[in-house]
């Protein structure tokens, strides 16, 4: 039902516009002068006929559950899970439920049968009378030629200020429930236990309710939450990231910008890619099934030991998978560099090559930078790929051939499956997450002064 009224207030949008514009030349017949295109009419009335009925769509269908759900569970005050009961009810109506039939699951459903008919139908009637409503205004004012360009432009001007509020707002959002959850983590745990701790075994905090930990308890958890392990793994893992993928993509961004042919260019580039396109859970999987074992068993020829699950197999295979954010960036801002500024280089008696090192790179160097610090962030918020690949045990080590893990895999360990959210340990990742925000933040901020200076001598 709701994809059907979608699809019908889009059709109804896109007749408008024709309508509207069919009007306005109309008008021109009759030797009237329009304020506008004829085109513009047309968007007028295709937005006043969208805009109403898809912003009460989206909040009807967004806050009719809820609705539902309070208005059911109200006729059943002696039920004690009511979340469960609701469920349920929704399974039994759905024709899914396999469990035991009770008369209160009986009732609620046809409870809920009548609620949602009557919702329905309302919701159809709202937004048929909204699109005649807007549809009769706006018609008017293409009656009276109203300066349609100037109504269009004023509208667009409150979409686009509106998708900015809800990026920032979205921002805002994620940084406040990040910052909730993790003061009321550092509440119970000391912060510096948990920056400078060396011990990392969420396992141990077993107890549900922070109120209730005994101060034998604290004084365990204290040691539990050390998450230096995390930081020098994932600071360890992305530094082997980009000591494979910085080279290779700059070096190939190089290439394809100042060396190929237009031949070699047009089929290189999209190869190179489409490693950006592969899943990461399949880089996972060739990590663990191919790239590990084979480190493992070149190692013990070796007389190494190597873990199935190293460090080396989790990077390289990262690296691998951000060649070509490097690359491509590379390869476009090299391009953009002025050709005025090679041909001024060749002027003088240099070679191709000690034009691309002394004044090509150097010119490109913000955009080159900026390529980079997206790998960076890619590498450390990369999930999959190490949870597949490094290992689960945070060790504190350099050496590549062992297993450690990262700050995105100890998130998802922890949050794995139904979890109290009053336990230290599940509050552990939101404080996890919030370093990760912080140190990423720095690292950006640290990038575009690099940038800023560069790019003033340059300019």
């Amino acid at each position: 039902m709701n994809s059907l009224i979608a699809g019908v207030i889009l059709i109804l949008c896109l007749s408008s516009y024709f309508f509207g514009r069919s009007e306005a030349r109309k008008l021109v017949t009759q030797n009237i002068k329009l304020k506008a295109l004829p085109a513009y009419y047309g968007y007028y009335l295709s937005l006043w006929c969208g805009l109403p009925a898809l912003i009460i769509f989206g909040c009807w269908s967004l806050f009719e559950p809820a609705i539902i759900k309070v208005l059911i569970l109200n006729n059943f005050p002696q039920i004690e899970s009511k979340d469960l009961f609701y469920e349920q009810t929704l399974s039994f109506f759905n024709g899914n439920f396999s469990g035991e039939i009770t008369n209160e699951i009986k009732a609620a459903s046809i409870k809920y049968s009548s609620i949602n008919i009557i919702a329905q139908n309302s919701k159809i009637v709202i937004i048929a009378a909204a699109l005649i409503g807007s549809l009769t205004f706006a018609y008017r004012k293409i009656q009276n030629n109203n300066k349609a360009r100037d109504d269009v432009e004023i509208i667009l001007k409150v979409l686009l200020f509106t998708s900015s509020l809800v990026a920032i707002l979205t921002t805002v959002g994620i940084i406040v429930s990040l910052l909730f959850e993790s003061l009321k983590f550092f509440s119970t745990i000391n912060i510096f236990e948990f920056i400078f701790g060396t011990s990392w075994s969420p396992q141990r905090a077993f107890v549900r309710d922070a109120s209730a930990i005994t101060p034998e308890e604290l004084l365990e958890l204290q040691d539990a939450f050390g998450s230096v392990p995390l930081f020098a793994g994932t600071a360890f893992i992305a530094l082997i990231a980009m000591c494979v993928a910085v080279p290779i993509g700059l070096f190939s961004g190089i290439y394809l910008a100042e060396y190929a042919s237009t031949k070699v260019r047009k089929y290189s580039k999209p190869i190179i890619e489409i490693l950006a396109g592969i899943p990461t859970v399949v880089y996972g999987f060739f990590a663990a099934l191919t790239v590990g074992p084979f480190f493992r068993t070149f190692g013990e020829s070796l007389g190494l030991t190597v873990s199935s699950e190293s460090a080396l197999a989790a990077g390289l295979i990262m690296g691998v998978m951000i060649i070509p954010y490097i690359s491509s960036l590379s390869d476009d801002v090299i391009n953009s560099v002025p050709q005025s500024l090679r041909e001024g280089s060749y002027a003088i008696g240099a070679t191709k090559s000690e034009t691309i090192k002394k004044v090509v790179i150097p010119a490109a160097l913000p955009g080159i930078i900026g390529s980079i610090l997206l790998a960076v962030s890619r590498a450390i918020g990369e999930t999959m790929i190490v949870v597949m690949a490094a290992g689960l045990a945070a060790n504190l080590t350099i050496n590549p051939l062992e297993s450690t893990t990262t700050i995105t895999t100890q998130i998802v360990m922890i949050l794995v499956g139904d979890q109290e959210f009053d336990s230290p340990k599940t509050q552990a990742a939101f404080a996890l997450g919030l370093t990760l925000f912080i140190a990423t933040l720095i690292l950006n901020y640290i990038a575009l002064r690099v940038v800023k200076k560069y790019r003033e001598k340059y300019d």
